[in-house]
């Protein structure tokens, strides 16, 4: 299924975005933890009805952490109903990691070029 916005602007995939800074400090301690973090709900994640992809993004320089899950853009409403389960689980536990900040979520349509 494909969507346009506009002429020329089509998708067919949603994915949604977890993000958060990291700190470098204690040998870079809290990026340990959000991969520990996004390790745990990984299954969960990857069995989500219409799941396309999951994919982890990492930058050294800026010190960011993020995770993006793509679905066909037909199944993402159901998962947004089921509140983007595990979001809620996975932003608890990299909030109560030391070193983490700027915690938030973003949505947004894919689509290759």
């Amino acid at each position: 299924m494909t969507t346009t916005i506009v002429e020329g602007v089509s998708f067919d995939t949603i994915a949604r975005e977890w993000r958060c800074k990291w700190s470098a400090d204690n040998d870079k301690a809290s990026l340990a933890s959000a991969q520990k973090a996004l390790d745990s709900v990984l299954s969960e994640v990857k069995a989500v009805d219409g799941v396309k992809s999951v994919q982890r993004v990492v930058c050294g320089g800026c010190l960011d952490f993020k995770v993006v899950t793509a679905l066909s853009a037909d199944k993402f409403g159901d998962w947004e109903g089921a509140k983007f389960a595990p979001e809620e689980s996975f932003l608890e536990k990299i909030k109560a990691i030391d070193g983490i900040s700027t915690v938030e979520t973003q949505t947004y349509t894919l689509m290759p070029m």
